[in-house]
């Protein structure tokens, strides 16, 4: 017998778009459709199964409505969003939340006005459009980390995107029947201008009700804003992993191979700009994922899955010298999907690239020539500067396949901490132990600002994990699940801290590749293969451990006085540093006593260092 809402789904929905629905007996799911598709009122719907078909037909249904465009090279697109939503939109991102509940840092919105208001400007917005239903999940099928996920969308660039990044769910969702333990995503990217780009940016809002885990988003096509699993999702997979006592984290997941065929697999958070793709793209190395992981307690070992199968990464800067893999897979004719680049006789170009760019061609802007100024009367470059591409992992040579889907995850044997820090952190660093790690480096990272986010740039900001932009509980409850759950651990993974960006004088301390040291070190160190020098910020290489690894790895001599000046123990900022972030906490309810103790006994390690050796300590006298 059918309940009301698949009786209503049969109204709606044309017959066979109805039967693919009604094979997924779950009623929470029906309710959810049927009340969303009439308030939403498309012309069409088109339900996605797992089959091939159903992916090529968003495929051509992006290129057939606009949204996409072929580009020279077979499977590669090209899709624009609005000259003004370029990036993820924060100040309407907001959180619904029920009245007295509150989340320092935090966007929130009363969750009634909030679903009065989104439900009013989404009534009727998809009139005369098609809408795609999909099914996916969040990390690997059938596994322990598993959760799946429903897509509503008008754009058919938005589900081909999914379709990329993430496992197909359909028939996971036939397998799991009456459940409620899904996660929903209702966007339209509303009315669209001569472009195909979402035309009302004034009532561009992407509200995320924490309670039902529905998440709404309108009047936008830029990926971070529309693409339900990715950063949408994160925000209800980190609510979940708090209140069940595991991780959801933005972090990349890789292995580093030591020596005799040693695999050694790692986590690391990076905000945006600051080397995260690119250090997990170290050619010698393998990629499991480059953005978002959950990392659980199995049997007293911290393991670790990638949320996603694809790369939604920035584009600018990737040259063919620093960035051979990623290179080598944007000119292949695997399945691309280039995002706000220029593209000139079918080709795309990106700031960065390191060959000639053409003068004039077509971006974000429309119609594009070298001078060419917005209404604002800036220059507008050839790309964007967070132009992306959206590309699937097995697409890369270095893909490590069997950890991707490995339903019981890999052994997390390290997690690293890196921002953008221009004289502060030495380029790599390992905590004294897990406390001391998550505080005095996942919770007190700071980076430059950069275009991943609209606002300003060059300003330092404070990042705790990376993660605060995606945060949707209260800053202690994040960092007390995180202080618990590594000591629930028998076996706990080493923290590290890496700072790519010291410079001296205008100029960087170290070059690009250098980082595929650093990660080499901390293979060595998870294993306890080479020493370290004790500081007061933790343990840090000695030169003659990375004199050698330079020549291994890089094949290329490594000075004293380059690792002197990249090593040295830079006090004022420390302690500089320390006063930030303390002030930063204080005001807060609810911040875990340790986040302060840690703090307090590394100034007092400082100080102490200070009065022995003054305000810049070499590492070669705290080598004992």
């Amino acid at each position: 017998m059918m309940n009301d809402a698949l009786k209503k789904l049969e109204e709606l929905l044309e017959k066979e778009q109805f039967e693919k629905i009604k094979a997924i007996s779950n009623p929470y799911l029906h309710s959810f459709l049927a009340e969303w598709i009439e308030w939403l009122e498309p012309s069409k719907v088109y339900v996605c199964t797992d089959s091939e078909y159903d992916e090529e037909y968003v495929r051509w249904k992006a290129l057939y409505y606009g949204e996409e465009k072929m580009l020279e090279t077979p499977r590669h697109t090209v899709h624009y969003d609005n000259y003004y939503d370029q990036a993820r939109d924060k100040q309407n991102t907001k959180l619904l939340v029920p009245k007295g509940i509150n989340l320092p840092f935090l966007n929130t919105m009363d969750r009634e006005e909030g679903l009065r208001e989104i439900k009013e400007i989404m009534k009727g917005i998809m009139r005369g459009k098609e809408l795609f239903i999909g099914f996916f999940v969040l990390g690997p099928k059938n596994s322990v980390f598993t959760i799946p996920a429903v897509q509503l969308t008008d754009s058919a660039y938005v589900m081909h995107s999914e379709f990329l990044l993430y496992r197909k769910g359909y028939e996971e969702f036939k397998r799991l029947g009456p459940t409620r333990n899904f996660l929903k995503f209702v966007h339209s990217a509303g009315e669209l201008d001569e472009r195909k780009t979402s035309k009302n940016l004034d009532k561009r809002r992407i509200y995320i009700d924490l309670v039902d885990e529905t998440v709404y988003s309108a009047n936008t096509q830029y990926g971070g804003n529309t693409i339900g699993l990715k950063k949408l999702a994160f925000r209800l997979t980190i609510q979940r992993a708090v209140r069940e006592g595991w991780l959801s984290e933005h972090m990349f997941l890789m292995r580093v191979n030591g020596p005799n065929g040693r695999k050694t697999y790692f986590t690391g958070a990076y905000p945006s700009m600051c080397g995260k793709t690119s250090t997990a793209m170290i050619p010698w190395e393998n990629i499991v994922g480059d953005d978002l992981v959950f990392i659980k307690n199995l049997d007293g070992v911290a393991r670790a899955v990638n949320v996603e199968i694809g790369v939604f990464g920035i584009i600018e800067g990737i040259n063919q010298k620093d960035d051979p893999i990623i290179w080598q897979v944007l000119h292949s004719p695997v399945e691309i999907i280039f995002s706000n680049v220029l593209v000139k006789d079918g080709k795309p170009y990106w700031n960065g690239m390191g060959i000639e760019i053409p003068d004039e061609g077509e971006n974000h802007s429309g119609k594009w020539w070298r001078g060419k100024r917005d209404a604002e009367g800036k220059e507008i470059p050839p790309s964007h500067k967070n132009a992306r591409f959206t590309v699937r992992l097995e697409a890369f040579p270095n893909l490590d396949r069997e950890a991707l889907e490995n339903p019981c995850g890999v052994e997390v044997g390290g997690m690293i901490f890196g921002g953008r820090d221009p004289d502060t952190w030495p380029p790599v660093r390992e905590s004294f132990n897990w406390d001391h790690g998550v505080i005095t480096m996942g919770a007190a990272l700071e980076s430059e600002t950069t275009a991943a986010t609209l606002g300003k740039e060059g300003v330092r900001a404070f990042n705790p994990m990376s993660i605060l932009d995606f945060l949707s509980v209260h800053i202690g409850d994040y960092l007390r699940n995180y202080l618990e759950f590594g000591r629930k651990l028998k076996k706990t993974p080493k923290i590290f801290a890496v700072n790519y960006f010291l410079r001296e004088n205008g100029q960087w301390l170290n070059e690009k590749l250098d980082k595929a040291v650093w990660l080499k070190w901390m293979e060595l160190r998870v294993h306890n293969d080479v020493g370290a020098i004790e500081t007061p910020i933790g343990y840090i290489p000695r030169y003659e451990d990375l004199k050698v690894l330079f020549r291994q790895v890089l094949n290329k001599d490594y000075s004293r006085e380059d690792y002197e000046k990249q090593f040295k123990i830079r006090v004022p900022e420390l302690l500089a540093k320390i006063d930030r972030i303390w002030k930063i906490y204080e005001p807060i309810d609810n911040i875990p006593e340790e986040l302060f103790q840690e703090l307090e006994k590394e100034r007092k390690r400082i100080l102490e260092a200070r009065e022995k050796y003054g305000d810049y300590i070499s590492p070669f006298a705290l080598e004992k």
